[in-house]
Order: structure tokens, then C-alpha cells, then sequence
């Protein structure tokens, strides 16, 4: 596997260019936040508007509108049971990512279906968290070639069948080529397969190990696959800046938190920006 690291990502980040607007840099769609599971898609919004994403709008559970706009006035939000108006955001957004507190109840199901009837080839498209543990589950498909899968252990589990005791790299990319996506495989050193190669992050500590760091590295993908031409480029550098600025803040705490970690994003990505 190749080794993801500092060089790798600073040869990655763009400086922005002084004729640039919010168009140039993508149209984020965030889908997820059931009425318990409102933090998750918080937590993605906030990654995803902090990393750079010209334009992001959330579609979620009613219940969640309040406290999104509490703090993240600079995204939009919509209801997620308003089939007519998430329609139009589908077929609007550039950048696609569900899963994020969406739960795997029958609605959480019928919305997913909903969603992956209406996504387009040209279209970048993240599927995390409770979306992949339905799509493994009923046996959902993305007819897509630009697709991404951030499991953890035990959801790449189901979606692959392999026992977390025999998963090697060997047999990870098998998977990965039959699944046709790419797979951000989050762990202690987080593997990356694309249908090319496969990469071994080199960051990340133990003080990350908290509820919502999944969530949050799912909008900082969603942001950078959107504002990056190169899909690939766009993931290894959402993996590692995701991790990098952990270990700086692990240096110091305990314990590091997503929202620690996302108001980081835009001084860690201006000091990794190249001409």
C-alpha cells in the first residue's frame, strides 16, 4: 500500500484563485439526522462549510432545522420529507453524501430508495454511517462510477462479508473492484482503496475515538471531492487533513472533538494550500 502523508496532501490543496466564487467550489447535498440523530448531520454540515464547499444545504429531519441554523447559519436545510423539494436539491447538487444519523428504520429505508433512484453518473456521491449498513442489508446499488463508501470495521463487515479477523488488503480490494466504489476503510490507520491502488493513512490517534469523528470526515470528503476536479485527490486529502489536525490537537487534550477538530479546518487547509 502507498503511504499517505504530509507530502502527499501538500502537492493536493489549492490556493484559491482571486476571480473565484462560492460556484466555483461545489454544491454540497448532506441528507441524514433522524429526530435522535441530529448531531451527526450537524457535525457533517459544519465539516463540509468549514473545509470550503461553496454551496451546502442539509436536508433532515424537521426537528433538526432549529439547531442547524443555530449554528451553521451559512448552510441551507430543507426537509427531508418533502419529496418535491429534495428532488430538485438532488438534481441540483454537484456532491451528494448520505448516511450520517439517518437510522435504519423502514423511512430511513424508503428515503434511501428515493435517493438512489434519482442520483446521476456525472454526480460525486458519499454514502456513510446508517446508509451503508441498509444497502448491505437489502442489497441496495449506486449506478455510479464516482461512489465512495466510509465504513468502519464492522459496517464494511457486512458490506463485504468478511469476518474483521481475515480482512487483509488482499482480499479488501477484491471487494472493493466488485462493489465498484471506492472504499475509505476508518480504523486506526485508515486504508483507501480505489480501483487503481490502495493507500495507508499515517495519522490518527486514540484521543479521536469519539461519537461524530465519522460524521465529521464524511462532510470534510463531501466538501473537498466537490471543490477538487480529481475525485481521488479529493479523498486523500479529506482522510489525512481529517487526521493531521487530530494528532496536532491530540498533543495536547485528552480526548479530541469533532467540533474541536472542524474549526480547524480552515487554517489547517490555508497553510496547505500550493500555487
Amino acid at each position: 500500500m502507498k503511504k499517505l502523508d504530509k507530502a502527499i496532501v501538500q502537492s493536493i490543496v489549492p490556493k484559491r484563485k482571486n476571480t473565484s466564487y462560492k460556484g466555483n467550489y461545489g454544491k454540497v447535498l448532506l441528507i441524514g439526522g433522524n429526530e435522535s440523530m441530529g448531531g451527526a448531520i450537524i457535525l457533517a454540515a459544519l465539516a463540509a462549510v468549514y473545509s470550503g464547499a461553496g454551496l451546502v444545504t442539509v436536508a433532515t429531519a424537521k426537528s433538526n432545522h432549529v439547531s442547524l441554523h443555530a449554528q451553521l447559519p451559512e448552510a441551507m436545510v430543507i426537509d427531508w420529507d418533502d419529496k418535491q423539494q429534495l428532488k430538485h436539491q438532488l438534481k441540483e447538487a454537484s456532491v451528494i453524501a448520505v448516511g450520517p444519523g439517518m437510522g435504519t428504520s423502514n423511512h430511513s429505508l424508503q428515503l434511501l430508495c428515493f435517493i438512489l433512484a434519482e442520483i446521476t453518473k456525472e454526480q460525486r456521491v458519499l454514502i456513510d454511517g446508517s446508509a451503508l449498513t441498509l444497502m448491505a442489508k437489502h442489497n441496495l446499488t449506486v449506478v455510479n462510477d464516482q461512489t465512495i463508501f466510509t465504513p468502519h470495521l464492522g459496517e464494511w463487515e457486512r458490506l463485504s462479508g468478511l469476518d474483521p479477523t481475515k480482512q487483509n488488503p488482499i482480499l479488501n480490494q477484491i471487494k472493493q473492484k466488485q462493489l465498484h466504489a471506492t472504499i475509505v476503510l476508518k480504523q486506526h490507520r485508515t486504508e483507501i482503496y480505489f480501483e487503481e491502488d490502495s493507500w495507508q493513512n499515517q495519522g490518527g490517534n486514540p484521543a479521536m475515538a469519539t461519537g461524530g469523528m465519522g460524521d465529521t470526515l464524511a462532510g470534510i470528503i463531501a466538501s473537498l471531492i466537490a471543490q477538487l476536479p480529481d475525485l481521488k485527490s479529493g479523498v486523500l486529502a479529506g482522510v489525512f487533513l481529517h487526521s493531521y489536525i487530530g494528532d496536532q490537537l491530540a498533543q495536547k487534550q485528552y480526548v479530541v472533538l469533532p467540533s474541536q477538530l472542524i474549526k480547524q479546518l480552515p487554517v489547517t487547509l490555508k497553510d496547505f494550500s500550493t500555487l
